[in-house]
């Protein structure tokens, strides 16, 4: 879902990228339109180093998994 609030043109962001950062204050992102279509998304530093990590609980938990489903395979290669 889109905030509608946060959609802005690339030619008005291009020109006025104060106001880029301030819908990215207020609302958390700013989507930017290029020929009619959402092509970028602007979000604080913060939010973006959160969502480029995954939890260590995860990564142990799908290591498992695929350990566990392609045991032969790494028994093999092990040989």
């Amino acid at each position: 879902m889109i905030d509608t609030r946060s959609i802005i043109s690339i030619t008005e962001a291009n020109q006025n990228f104060s106001k880029v950062a301030r819908l990215v204050d207020q609302l958390g992102t700013a989507v930017i339109m290029k020929n009619n279509v959402p092509r970028y998304i602007v979000t604080e530093f913060s939010q973006a180093e959160a969502q480029e990590s995954l939890p260590d609980e995860l990564v142990d938990s799908l290591s498992e998994k695929y350990l566990e489903k392609n045991k032969e395979l790494y028994e093999a290669l092990a040989k």
